[in-house]
């Protein structure tokens, strides 16, 4: 049966809508938060556990559920993420169990994944000149979303009481999941493969400990603190060299430590320090009783009106960072967007006066969060493979809720050490309120250090897919080396264009497998390339069709299946170190070949043949001490080498000087 078209706005509008009730779900409980103690007949400080189980569960479903997005479809995780949410909130309306809420509000967490899942499924199914504003609206929808929540909620727990506040939230999730299954299909990237569990289980152990450690900084006792902090630290230890070994990692170290990936993450926390800083000091100043030395002790509804304009000029402005996007790139636009965050904080200490004051700074500051926001993801997908843009934005989600959850703890103890007078102590006096002003501004000025070194030339063009109606081609493959082995060096797979412009790349996993996207048809040029082997490249001719028509340059053709395009490589050459030992009286038979790096690092040894002759893979590259030794102890010679990423030949010939002696000298690759 042949598939309907969706228009590309229709797709945006119902991801846009998805992403804004997930992000409504972390403040949706604030307005009826001062009233469940007596409801659920708790203290106060357990009622705030509402709020942290889903800080908790979000921050640890994100990465997870973002990862199983590439694995596993984008669309799938999307639709799960939003059957997750209404569970949760339907546990919550039905329950009068604190035990109960607790577990439904957990599971509510899952629908932080909908914002950087929904963004990589734009990224995936919109022509190039549409995904950069509509990844800007859809980064936009967390400040929309979290602006909303408090008056709607405050508008529905008056009107229907605080179990309405959830059920409008399961009725939310069963329209987005139907309007989901008509009207967006799937991502055709797929990587599939197996999960990698025991990384997802510790992971959520170090998250756990470290959210814990942050939020409840200033409420446990130190002892309590510290057994967090050593969780957390002993975790790190043992999950980064989980993560470097496994084929399919949960998240792909080697990819979250390039410079622009590493760079746009560091500054993405600052940001996202900022940003929460916005939301939690606007409502302190508005909601703090006049008797505190404030000047507003407006409610919780009528704040949220007063923060409801930030959230609508973070949509609006959609357009406009889309079009820096298009014409700057993300780094300046991350810059700039960091700039005008530090620069809104700093008017927010002058114009505190008035609430038409703090709505027009507050609307300054969003602009900034929305610049800022946009570029993020946009820098993330265009330094990382199309087949893992998913996992990537969800580790930049999860380092911008660290941030958030920072945010809130310092505040939270510049409460305890600043609080107002006169019955407001849960509020911040005027100076704490415009020192927090001022570290926000610092955070937001150090973002804007950070992106000035993130890699230029990132032009951040998020979307792989041609022009409207023109699918995208996914291409498949296995590298092998020569005779049909496994690559044991890691590899790498990049496709460009015949004018050097790069279209993705993808990571060989274990098996040799590896999964990439054309943007449609046309002529690529494709590099396989292995640590210690000389690379592959062929051109390909790609129909409109999609079918494979042939390759220029290599040994193997491509196929066309139902399933894309299949290129298979074959690396050929490996690069080595090989030479001859001779001694005092001709070939040094079974002599031995030790090689040390700098700092004695034994880094191998081989033994020569009955000819003197020897030949070892290609070490890494760096300076070495080449030792030569005879096979019954009467004579050693050493010197030092220079050993780069091609085959060196190394001769150890006997001389006048000594016994034995060295020549070192560079040859073309040579086949193994």
């Amino acid at each position: 049966m042949r598939s309907i078209h969706v228009p590309s706005w229709v797709t945006i509008v119902v991801l846009s809508l998805a992403g804004m009730s997930g992000s409504l779900q972390f403040t949706l409980p604030l307005p009826i938060l001062p009233s469940m103690p007596a409801i659920l007949n708790i203290s106060a400080n357990d009622a705030s556990w509402i709020i942290t189980a889903t800080l908790l569960s979000s921050t640890i479903a994100t990465p997870i559920v973002s990862r199983m997005a590439d694995m596993y479809g984008k669309r799938r995780m999307l639709l799960l993420s939003l059957a997750l949410m209404g569970i949760g909130s339907a546990i919550v309306a039905l329950s009068a169990d604190f035990a109960m809420v607790l577990v439904g509000r957990a599971v509510q967490g899952a629908s932080a994944a909908l914002i950087p899942v929904g963004i990589s499924l734009l990224r995936d199914k919109l022509p190039a000149e549409r995904a950069n504003s509509a990844v800007a609206l859809m980064s936009a929808t967390l400040g929309i979303g979290s602006a909303l929540g408090l008056p709607l909620s405050g508008v529905l727990s008056d009107a229907f009481g605080w179990h309405s506040v959830f059920w409008a939230s399961v009725i939310a999730a069963a329209l987005l999941g139907g309007l989901i299954l008509a009207f967006v299909t799937e991502s055709p990237l797929r990587t599939g493969g197996r999960f990698d569990l025991s990384g997802a289980l510790l992971l959520s152990i170090v998250l756990t400990a470290a959210l814990l450690l942050l939020s409840k900084f200033a409420d446990w006792p130190p002892v309590v603190l510290l057994a967090l902090a050593v969780i957390t630290l002993v975790g790190l230890a043992g999950w980064v060299p989980m993560q470097l070994r496994h084929r399919q990692p949960m998240v792909d170290l080697r990819i979250a430590m390039t410079r622009p990936v590493l760079l746009t993450n560091i500054a993405s926390v600052f940001t996202g320090i900022a940003m929460f800083a916005n939301m939690l000091l606007t409502t302190q100043q508005l909601l703090a009783p006049v008797a505190s030395g404030h000047k507003f002790g407006l409610t919780m509804v009528e704040t949220g009106l007063v923060m409801l304009p930030s959230g609508i000029v973070m949509v609006a402005l959609a357009p406009v960072s889309g079009w820096l996007l298009d014409r700057l790139g993300g780094r300046p636009v991350l810059i700039l967007g960091n700039a005008i965050l530090a620069a809104g904080f700093v008017l927010r200490i002058v114009f505190d006066s008035t609430v038409l004051g703090v709505i027009v700074v507050s609307a300054v500051i969003s602009v900034g969060v929305s610049f800022a926001f946009s570029a993020m993801p946009t820098l993330i997908m265009a330094s990382v493979p199309n087949t893992a843009t998913s996992a990537a934005n969800g580790v930049n989600a999860l380092v911008r809720s660290l941030g958030t959850a920072f945010s809130s703890a310092l505040i939270g103890f510049l409460i305890g050490v600043m609080g107002a007078p006169n019955g407001g102590s849960e509020f911040l006096s005027m100076f704490g309120l415009h020192l927090c002003f001022g570290l926000a501004a610092a955070s937001a000025a150090l973002a804007t250090f950070i992106g000035v070194f993130v890699p230029r030339g990132i032009r951040a063009q998020v979307s792989a897919p041609g022009a409207d109606g023109i699918p995208q081609i996914v291409v498949r493959g296995q590298v092998t080396v020569c005779g049909g082995g496994e690559v044991s060096a890691p590899a790498i797979v990049t496709f460009m264009r015949t004018d050097g412009a790069p279209v993705d790349w993808a990571r060989v996993d274990g098996q040799g497998q590896y999964l990439a996207m054309l943007p449609g048809p046309g002529r690529y040029v494709a590099v396989a390339a292995a640590v210690g082997w000389a690379p592959h490249t062929a051109v390909l001719d790609v129909a409109d069709d999609g079918e494979h028509r042939g390759e220029h340059g290599g040994e193997h053709d491509g196929e066309h299946g139902g399933d894309g395009v299949r290129w298979d490589a074959e690396l050929e050459r490996q690069f080595t170190v090989s030479g001859t030992v001779r001694g005092p009286e001709g070939p040094a038979a079974h002599a031995t070949v030790s090689f040390h790096r700098a700092g004695n690092d034994f880094a191998g040894a081989v033994r020569c043949d009955a000819h003197g002759a020897f030949e070892l893979p290609l070490p890494p590259a760096g300076r070495y001490v080449v030792t030569a030794i005879a096979v019954d102890g009467s004579w050693a010679h050493s010197r030092k080498a220079t050993i780069g990423v091609g085959s060196v030949r190394i001769d150890l010939p006997a001389s006048a000087e000594s016994p034995a002696g060295l020549d070192l000298r560079a040859e073309p690759a040579r086949l193994r």
